[in-house]
């Protein structure tokens, strides 16, 4: 009965391996998946910070950008489109913006032609989630 007890101990071991593992092959590709969207990043870098401390640029800063309303930057000029927008950007609409932002907010100044791919967009949108500059 003694010699039973380990045996059922290393069973039990066994199965709980792979729960241990799971997560951090799910991990894995969001933090790799951000770190492609840091370098897509820098296409934006030239108008954009993702810092409202940062100086400023040509467009507005992106940080806070998820869940924040087009438009809302305290101080930044928007076009006229772009200020009487009722978007709020979450993944969807970013996903939309970046995919073709006169679609989004027809009469934007914004002079981007868009990412076609969906994996660079998302890639995109989980960086600005939390960008680290």
């Amino acid at each position: 009965m003694k010699a039973a007890v380990p045996a059922l101990f290393a069973v039990a071991l066994a199965a709980l391996v792979p729960l241990t593992q799971a997560p951090v092959a799910v991990a894995a590709p969001a933090a790799s998946e951000a770190a492609q969207g840091k370098r897509l990043f820098l296409r934006c870098s030239a108008c954009h910070a993702v810092t409202a401390s940062a100086p400023v640029k040509v467009g507005p800063h992106l940080q806070g950008i998820v869940g924040r309303k087009a438009g809302a930057v305290k101080g930044f000029g928007y076009s006229p489109a772009m200020r009487s927008s009722a978007a709020v950007w979450n993944e969807a609409t970013l996903d939309a913006w970046l995919q073709r932002p006169q679609a989004v907010v027809p009469g934007t100044s914004m002079a981007f032609a868009g990412l076609s791919k969906p994996a660079d967009r998302k890639a995109l949108i989980a960086y600005l989630k939390k960008p680290v500059p």
